[in-house]
C-alpha cells in the first residue's frame, strides 16, 4: 500500500479548469435546485452586500475526491470568481466524519446556485475513490500490493467513465477498461479479450489467443478462459501453445455456473459453494499450471468481487494475482452537505450546525 498511501498524503498536483468538459447551461442554473436560483435572486435584491462562508463535510471515514473538480466549477461559473475565497483540501486527502474539506466565502448571489452540483460532485467522486482504496487495501491483506482493475464501464452512463476513473486512480487501482477511464490522468485504457471474441473463433481458446497475439504482440498476453466452462483444461492449452509468452490467464465464471473440473472431481465437493470463481477452482487452477511447469503464468478473476469477498479470497490465500472489479466500485454511498456557517465572519447558521475550523485546508487562488 505504500504507493498508495503516497497518493493519499497529497503527492498528486490538482486538476485545473482545463481538465473538465463542463455544459454551458450550468452557468444558466439549469442544474441548480430551483430554490437556489430563487434564493440567489432574492438576496441579489435585498441583501446583495452580504458575506457568507459555506463549508462542505460529510459523515464517513473517506479519500475525498473531486475537490479539483468542484473548484473548477466554481471558479468557471460562479460571478465574479475573484471575488470569493476558497479553501479546500486535496483529492486523495483521507478524511475524517464532519471534517471540513472546502470552504467557500463571499457574496451568496455569486456562487450559491452552484451547493448541490458541489455537493453531487463530490459525493459521487469520493465514494468511488473511497471503494477503490478499500478494495485495494483488501486485496493486499496478505501483504503483498496486488493490482486492481477497474473494469466499470458497463455499471453506470459513459459520461462518467472520466470523473469515475480519475476516482479510481485516486483510491488506488492500477488500471482502467477504457481510455475515458485515463482521461484525466494521461494514460491510456488496459484490457484483454473478451467471450466475443473467443466466441468469434467458434469457441477454441487458442485460436482467438493466437489472433490477439499477432494482432497486439506488445501487449503482456492474458487469456480469458472460462468461454467453455473448463478453465483448467483450457488454461494448460493456451499455456503449452505459448510458453513464456503467456503472462496470465483470467477466470471470469459466472456465479451461476459450477466448472467442468468439479464434475471430473465430485469427491471435493459437499463443503463449499462450486459456483463462479470460487478459492477452490483458482488453487486448483494454481496447481495445474505449477505441475507443468507454467509457475510464470499469474492468474487474474473478475465477476462480481467486492471488498468483502476479496478479503476472503486473501484470508484463505487464494493464489489470485489480479482483481478486476466492476460495479460494486461505483456505489454511491457517501453524501455531502454544504452549510451556509457564518455572516460576515460571525456565527448564523441553522441550528446544530457550525464552523468547523480545518487547519488542513488551503487556500485555492
Amino acid at each position: 500500500m505504500k504507493e498508495i498511501e503516497l497518493k493519499l498524503q497529497g503527492k498528486i498536483k490538482r486538476l485545473t479548469n482545463k481538465t473538465f468538459k463542463f455544459d454551458e447551461r450550468i452557468r444558466e442554473g439549469w442544474f441548480s435546485a430551483v430554490y437556489f436560483l430563487k434564493t440567489c435572486e432574492i438576496v441579489e435584491s435585498f441583501k446583495p452586500d452580504n458575506v457568507v462562508t459555506m463549508q462542505f463535510f460529510q459523515k464517513s471515514e473517506a479519500v475525498l475526491c473531486g475537490s479539483d473538480e468542484a473548484i473548477a466549477l466554481i471558479k468557471t461559473f460562479a460571478k465574479d470568481p475573484d471575488s470569493l475565497e476558497i479553501y479546500s483540501l486535496k483529492d486523495g486527502d483521507k478524511i475524517s466524519p464532519f471534517e471540513t474539506v472546502l470552504t467557500i466565502k463571499g457574496p451568496y448571489q455569486n456562487f450559491g446556485f452552484l451547493e448541490g452540483m458541489i455537493d453531487g460532485i463530490l459525493a459521487r467522486r469520493t465514494s468511488v475513490a473511497t471503494n477503490v482504496y478499500n478494495v485495494v487495501k483488501a486485496a493486499s491483506k496478505s501483504g503483498i500490493q496486488k493490482p486492481v482493475i477497474f473494469m466499470g464501464d458497463r455499471d453506470d452512463h459513459f459520461a462518467q467513465q472520466a470523473g469515475d476513473g480519475y476516482a479510481s486512480y485516486i483510491g488506488g487501482s492500477t488500471a482502467q477498461a477504457t481510455h475515458a477511464m485515463n482521461e484525466w490522468w494521461g494514460k491510456k485504457g488496459m484490457g484483454t479479450m473478451p467471450h466475443a471474441l473467443i466466441q468469434i473463433f467458434n469457441g477454441d481458446i487458442v485460436e482467438a489467443t493466437k489472433a490477439y497475439h499477432a494482432k497486439y504482440p506488445e501487449d503482456d498476453l492474458i487469456s480469458l478462459v472460462d468461454y467453455n466452462n473448463d478453465v483448467i483444461t483450457d488454461a494448460l492449452k493456451v499455456a503449452r501453445e505459448f510458453g513464456e509468452t503467456l503472462k496470465g490467464v483470467r477466470v471470469d465464471t459466472s456465479r451461476t455456473m459450477v466448472d467442468q473440473y468439479f464434475f471430473r472431481n465430485p469427491d471435493v465437493l459437499g463443503s463449499f459453494d462450486p459456483r463462479g470463481v470460487n478459492p477452490e477452482l483458482i488453487f486448483a487452477l494454481r496447481k495445474a499450471l505449477d505441475e507443468e511447469g507454467f509457475q510464470h503464468v499469474k492468474i487474474v478473476v473478475s465477476g462480481g468481487f467486492k471488498k468483502e469477498r476479496i478479503e476472503q479470497f486473501e484470508e484463505q490465500k487464494v493464489p489470485v494475482d489480479i482483481y478486476g472489479v466492476g460495479s460494486n466500485l461505483l456505489k454511491i454511498n457517501i453524501g455531502f452537505t454544504g452549510d451556509n456557517v457564518l455572516m460576515h465572519d460571525n456565527h448564523q447558521a441553522k441550528a446544530g450546525r457550525i464552523y468547523r475550523h480545518n487547519p488542513r485546508l488551503e487556500r485555492v487562488e
